[in-house]
């Protein structure tokens, strides 16, 4: 039996990773109470995180493996699950080679599962066509952070930096929305006296607490960053000494940006010149400032040279690597940053290594016990990994995913799904792709499982188990270790969370990554740990450098003075073999599919604040369905005018994939020239039915943010 006594643990969704306590009744529900101690949040908790318990009700969730017969998903035992699962993958890889075989993961998977996922796929399946969802998150803020900076950390500084600096640029971000608690820091800046620029194409409720909304048009945020840069060389605003003495490369980024005068970039964007004048005088008057990007500027095809523009603006100004300033991004999934970090990524290996470093392959083997020889190369990313099933991958494992409404060019994806041999799911409810798989297996939740998760700031944190799962329900980890047994792998896959984290310590150490200073017990009497954290304090810093010059030292040693954690990153030098920073010499290009006369509007995608991401859990949760019920299409006044629809009217918005319908949403806070969608809902009002695959070569991220297409009426209002 439960006690009804609180336990501390973090919410299952954004990459805040908000502390609550959660505390069973006698009446079989949970309560939700703030949790004050954790700096994240302070005890403030948005509607989804308050309403998170919902989906523990077994009303909503699955309680039984399901496999399909005679055409149905019908309640199965575990044992004939599980046979099933493992006769599938073990068939089609004996009939086509191991790279028939897929692996499909989440951003919201613990780090002990994401990393136990990799190696699952790695040692027992063979395979390297294994990616995850968070490719479709921040990816090309992590490849340019990687160019510029040497090392990918969402924020290399904690959430309270940002109410003490001087400006803050936020670049495609609705954090209103997508994280409300964290909008308190925006707010504390502005009492502090800080200034804030938005830049949306849309006038959201972020947008409302700016200083300066600039409303570009979309696909256009590389063209506004070149034209800042060249405002900033010629006003004289750049710190030469800085540039000088911590980086390489600004004569080329230079260059490019002068080609894009202020005047030309207007006619790019749409943002005035006198905008751009007052954008780089808010940003470089202050002695301290920020720019923080989230999907607007990533999800392009361009997303990593847009990333690499903005950073280009921290770096000619002297900020980054500096207190109470630089360049961050705002991770999107709850553990979008450590699931990066540790394994599913199609080209990683824990630690963030490279899956093709000699060096880092022979580390990770000798963890795992493995010849580095047997470990597979660098596999597809997510979409080209989704568009290759049926075809080249015939079989997939998928866990804590939902492609069938999140993917770009959605109906396509749910075709290449439909086609595989065998498709095996794992997840909480029964989610528009669970729907089409041969077996579901019904896994524990954030409430019922205790494991690590890893923040927007790389704070490592522990979520605690709070609850006991319904019986018919195990775990990701109970799962792998039982598919590993009848596939023949007997050992190196243990159900124990703080058993498996341990084994990541290790793999983890002397990467950029490094967790093997972190332990479960500090976990839970720091309130989190931020990384790097090698085992040993070898230099006896105080956490705030990050030179990243770690060593696989053995995280069993005793005597040695114990790494505190990294807060703020870069502060001695960058993470790059001379240490300095890199510039971006990048120059505008146009998205992918611009408009023209057959599909002349652009489409923009995004989230509302009361759904998360698919909308396979909150849309199960009464109070969140009730304020945001479905699909609409945000148009302006005068393209609504042209159409002669109304508020609430429906409309059809065709793009050359394919056609969503929903309501009309009339306000005069979007561009005349673009409409937006959000993406939470499946059936006619999927806005991923529209959305371009595009991909950047560097990042693979699709270009969710902007896409031609055409808006009509809908005839009789059907």
């Amino acid at each position: 039996m439960q006690q009804n006594t609180a336990t501390p643990t973090h919410c299952p969704y954004c990459a805040l990773q908000c502390g609550m306590n959660l505390t069973p009744a006698p009446d079989g529900t949970v309560e939700v109470t703030e949790r004050a101690d954790f700096p994240v949040n302070r005890g403030a908790l948005c509607g989804k995180g308050r309403t998170a318990p919902a989906v523990l009700s077994s009303r909503v969730r699955l309680t039984s493996p399901l496999v399909r017969r005679d055409g149905d998903l019908a309640p199965a035992t575990w044992d004939e699950a599980l046979d099933r699962i493992a006769e599938g993958l073990r068939s089609v890889r004996d009939a086509h080679g191991a790279d028939a075989l897929g692996v499909f993961g989440g951003g919201g998977l613990t780090n002990e599962k994401a990393y136990s996922l990799g190696k699952f796929a790695r040692v027992v399946l063979g395979t390297s066509q294994i990616d995850y969802n968070g490719r479709f998150c921040m990816s090309s803020a992590a490849a340019a952070g990687i160019k510029a900076f040497g090392v990918d950390r969402g924020l290399p500084f904690p959430l309270e930096d940002i109410p003490r600096t001087g400006c803050v640029i936020l670049v495609g971000s609705n954090l209103a929305e997508t994280m409300p608690p964290a909008l308190r820091y925006l707010t504390e800046l502005k009492e502090n006296g800080g200034t804030l620029v938005v830049v949306d194409p849309r006038r959201t409720k972020t947008a409302e607490q700016a200083d300066l909304h600039l409303m570009p048009r979309p696909g256009t945020d590389l063209a506004l960053a070149l034209g800042l840069l060249h405002l900033i060389v010629a006003e004289g605003r750049v710190d030469e000494e800085y540039v000088r003495e911590r980086t390489v490369g600004w004569e080329d980024a230079r260059a490019a940006a002068m080609a894009h005068w202020p005047e030309y970039v207007e006619r790019i964007t749409g943002v005035s010149v006198p905008e751009l004048r007052e954008t780089v005088r808010l940003f470089c008057e202050p002695e301290t400032a920020m720019v923080l990007t989230a999907r607007g500027p990533e999800q392009q095809s361009k997303g990593t040279d847009t990333v690499g523009a903005w950073i280009n603006l921290t770096l000619a100004t002297g900020r980054a690597g500096r207190p109470l300033s630089g360049y961050g991004c705002l991770t999107g999934q709850g553990n979008g940053q450590g699931g990066r970090e540790h394994g599913q990524k199609a080209d990683q290996l824990p630690g963030y290594r490279k899956l093709t470093d000699p060096a880092a392959r022979r580390h990770v083997a000798e963890v795992w016990g493995v010849d580095p020889d047997s470990l597979p190369g660098p596999g597809r990313s997510a979409y080209e990994l989704l568009d290759a099933l049926g075809t080249d991958v015939r079989a997939l494992l998928l866990m804590a995913s939902n492609p069938v409404v999140s993917a770009p060019r959605a109906a396509h994806v749910e075709e290449r799904i439909r086609a595989l041999d065998f498709l095996a799911v794992c997840d909480v409810v029964l989610s528009e792709t669970a729907a089409l798989a041969d077996v579901v297996l019904p896994v524990t939740q954030w409430a019922e499982e205790t494991g690590t998760m890893t923040n927007l700031e790389g704070r490592v944190l522990l979520r605690r188990r709070a609850l006991t799962p319904p019986d018919g329900v195990r775990s990701d980890l109970e799962v792998m270790r039982e598919l590993a047994d009848r596939l023949g792998v007997e050992k190196g896959f243990p159900t124990d969370p703080e058993e498996v984290f341990e084994e990541l310590r290790r793999a983890s150490a002397g990467g950029a990554a490094d967790y093997s200073g972190i332990t479960y017990r500090r976990l839970a009497e720091e309130n989190g740990v931020f990384w790097p954290c090698p085992a040993t304090d070898a230099g006896g810093g105080d956490g705030e450098d990050a030179s990243l010059d770690t060593t696989p030292d053995d995280p069993a040693r005793e005597g040695d003075t114990v790494h505190p954690g990294t807060p703020r990153l870069f502060l001695d030098r960058f993470a790059t073999e001379d240490g300095r920073a890199r510039f971006a010499p990048v120059t505008h290009r146009a998205i992918a599919e611009e408009p023209d006369d057959e599909y002349p509007v652009l489409l923009t995608t995004g989230r509302v604040v009361s759904q998360y991401q698919s909308g396979a859990q909150t849309r199960r949760v009464d109070e969140l369905n009730a304020a945001a019920p479905g699909p609409f299409v945000e148009l302006h006044p005068r393209l609504a005018a042209r159409l002669g629809a109304a508020e609430g009217d429906p409309v059809a918005v065709v793009s050359r994939r394919g056609r969503a319908v929903a309501p009309a949403r009339i306000t005069t806070g979007i561009r005349p020239d673009t409409v937006f969608m959000p993406f939470h809902w499946p059936g006619e009002g999927r806005a991923n039915t529209l959305t371009n695959p595009a991909l950047d070569p560097t990042s693979r991220m699709p270009e969710f943010k902007a896409c031609a297409v055409r808006v009509e009426a809908v005839e009789g209002g059907v």
